[in-house]
């Protein structure tokens, strides 16, 4: 098992995205979509937005498609979370690294 290091800006991000610590190892140990991070040998992991409302409150409101991002780096026994961000759209299979560019600051 890896030891989690999580940098400032990572921090940074999950309060203003309103991210824990817990969704974002949950994304790492089982993404839904895993791809090369635009920062050489980076990682990059997806998960889509989960909405938990009755169909009657879903239907009333409109909640548009999102995904979480996070993208992480491997150093021998150590696991650097980068940095961790929401889209608001949907992506398609390879398209992470333009998303990554365009939201990683």
């Amino acid at each position: 098992m890896k030891k989690i290091f999580w940098t400032e800006h990572s921090k940074i991000k999950m309060r203003q995205y309103g991210l824990s610590k817990t969704k974002l190892l949950q994304m790492i140990y089982k993404p839904e979509r895993k791809e090369k991070g635009i920062a050489t040998g980076t990682t990059a992991v997806m998960h889509t937005r989960k909405v938990y409302i009755s169909p009657k409150r879903l239907a009333a409101r409109k909640i548009p498609p999102g995904e979480i991002w996070l993208m992480y780096k491997d150093i021998k026994d150590i696991r650097n979370i980068i940095s961790a961000w929401r889209y608001p759209g949907v992506s398609k299979p390879g398209q992470a690294l333009d998303i990554i560019a365009e939201y990683s600051d």
